[in-house]
């Protein structure tokens, strides 16, 4: 009966993270977290019987970052333990992936861990707040992520936006690139190809020719502007049409307008731009669209 109190008040909690505005992955580990440490919780698991989160959307794992991460472990040991759901085979891995990778590399045996009977929607909220909010996913990955929730938690694409702090559009634009042939999704995979290239393709409608313009960009070095300029011709067909009206508030309109373009939630008050982002990468990604480059 005490666990079952337990698992409730959890429950409760994670189900008004989940609710805000703006759902944090802090939030929601500092509350599993402290409530592991206060009651004791927190167990040594071997690794062996652990198994990455099914609903994890990250596909790629960088050997540098890893290796990175596997040094600090090696001098200071996993200082936040990850968590865990109990399965008949072992145990699924709901936060920590990486930390669970660099361990392997090192050879140790066992982790620091908290287990938690998570529902899946529970799984798959947090493994994509996880890696949006701290990690830097692809864009593929990020899009095949929303697909995943959309489908799955049934929710619409602007509760969506909300609970991951993105504009609408944004979430509309990332989905798009899941139009795209398979063979560009992974050149934007494999980060030989940019979100902002990405984006302006998956604005036309023949799959030939935009494997040939994905082409062009990979071997000619094109810019998303030079890439524009040329799907702008009247031979590239394009798959919609933006039909954009006025708004009475000047400053309504304006914002938008930056949220279409940016695609991320931005405010206009007291004579200042607002422009959130999430991480490095979000913000290379908007300093991209803004054809702003931090190295000249």
């Amino acid at each position: 009966m005490q666990e079952k109190n337990k698992r409730q008040a959890l429950g409760r909690g994670l189900e008004q993270l989940f609710s805000d505005d703006i759902a944090s992955f802090d939030d929601i580990e500092e509350t599993i977290v402290d409530e592991a440490r206060k009651n004791n919780e927190i167990v040594e698991l071997p690794l062996s019987e652990l198994r990455p989160n099914p609903y994890q959307p990250r596909k790629i794992f960088d050997d540098d970052a890893l290796n990175e991460l596997a040094s600090s472990i090696k001098e200071h040991g996993v200082f936040q333990p990850i968590i865990v759901k109990k399965t008949i085979k072992g145990y699924d891995i709901v936060a920590g992936e990486r930390r669970y990778r660099a361990s392997k590399k090192l050879g140790l045996e066992k982790i620091p861990a908290i287990i938690k009977d998570f529902s899946d929607d529970e799984m798959m909220n947090i493994a994509l707040l996880e890696n949006l909010q701290r990690e830097d996913l692809s864009a593929i990955e990020e899009a095949n992520a929303y697909k995943v929730m959309l489908d799955t938690a049934h929710i619409t694409q602007e509760e969506l936006a909300e609970r991951v702090g993105k504009s609408r559009s944004h979430i509309t634009n990332m989905l798009g690139l899941l139009k795209l042939p398979a063979s560009v999704q992974d050149l934007v995979l494999y980060n030989k190809l940019s979100m902002g290239h990405a984006r302006v393709l998956s604005k036309l409608e023949d799959r030939d020719k935009i494997e040939e313009l994905a082409e062009q960009v990979v071997s000619n070095g094109l810019s998303v502007r030079e890439l524009e300029e040329i799907s702008s011709n009247s031979d590239f067909k394009k798959t919609v049409t933006i039909n954009r009206t006025k708004k009475e508030n000047e400053y309504v309109n304006v914002e938008k307008m930056l949220k279409e373009k940016l695609g991320t939630k931005v405010k206009i008050n007291n004579n200042k731009i607002t422009i959130n982002f999430n991480n490095v990468q979000d913000l290379n990604r908007i300093l991209e669209i803004m054809n702003f480059d931090i190295n000249e």
